[in-house]
């Protein structure tokens, strides 16, 4: 690592006050931080804050333990909920894949190249189709069949796999099954789905056929965190690229996987920079 990066994030939910950020920042300065990245946004509709700081140490690093332990009071003070993130380990991922393999080619390329903050841990599919290029790229595959007979047992083998890598983050790279209610809720805020169309519009099967129909001019990707509501998380980040009346079906389908990739790679990489945060169904991105 370069010794001007950045080595720790704070990020901040509260109430907004006069002051907030000329005290969060004198705190962190005052415990020998140079900030080198302050992010400020106040949404109007909830009078709520939402901050982040990136930052590294002049002196020997405290570690994420101790800020958090001297932050108590400043928190309890601005009524904030302060988190503290150790930016020189890579976020660990388990990525669920089905039969297409466009997104996570691209995740692994660039994971490969030193282009996300992540490290890929493991490889989750219903099926074998892309084990050979995931192996031949060092990472384990698992091959977990479903069925609607086996689907709580077959969730319960991700939850276990994904807990024995110590992982933090699940990526549904065209993983084509649809969560449980209950894998959702365990996953909140810590599984990032694609969809192969805009959201709202054109939700569930054959989108790009439902877009095309439309005779739309403008199609895209949509990259956001899974809820019980299909389709209708918090969005993170969306891809775009114009079509014209005769663009087919097959054209909008290749087109689209060009904007699935890039939306997902961003997504991931800001999650896994501590960029993003949720605000209800809303998300606030500093990008």
């Amino acid at each position: 690592m370069k010794k001007n990066d950045t080595t720790t994030v704070l990020t901040v939910c509260c109430p907004d006050k006069i002051g907030l950020v000329a005290a969060l920042s004198g705190f962190l300065t005052s415990n020998g931080a140079f900030i080198r990245e302050a992010n400020h946004y106040f949404e109007e509709k909830s009078g709520k804050a939402f901050l982040r700081f990136s930052f590294t140490e002049e002196s020997a690093p405290l570690g994420v333990k101790v800020w958090q332990e001297c932050s108590k009071a400043i928190a309890k003070q601005y009524e904030a909920e302060m988190r503290f993130y150790d930016m020189t380990k890579p976020m660990r991922v388990v990525i669920a894949v089905s039969k297409f393999g466009h997104c996570l080619h691209d995740l692994i390329h660039r994971w490969k190249a030193n282009v996300l903050p992540i490290e890929i841990c493991a490889v989750i599919s219903n099926h074998e189709e892309m084990r050979s290029f995931v192996e031949w790229s060092g990472i384990p595959y698992h091959h977990l069949p479903i069925t609607k007979k086996t689907k709580k047992d077959q969730e319960n083998q991700i939850r276990e796999l994904f807990a024995s890598y110590d992982a933090e983050l699940l990526v549904l790279a065209r993983y084509m099954q649809i969560l449980s209610e209950d894998m959702c809720r365990d996953f909140s805020g810590k599984a990032i789905n694609i969809h192969h169309s805009f959201l709202p519009s054109f939700k569930g099967a054959r989108p790009y056929s439902q877009a095309h129909d439309k005779g739309v001019k403008i199609i895209g990707a949509t990259a956001h965190y899974v809820t019980t509501d299909l389709d209708e998380g918090p969005i993170i980040e969306q891809a775009v690229e114009r079509v014209d009346h005769a663009t087919s079906v097959d054209a909008f389908v290749n087109i689209g996987r060009d904007t699935e990739s890039v939306a997902l790679m961003r997504a991931v990489r800001w999650h896994a920079e501590r960029r993003v945060m949720l605000s209800g169904r809303r998300t606030v991105v500093f990008k």
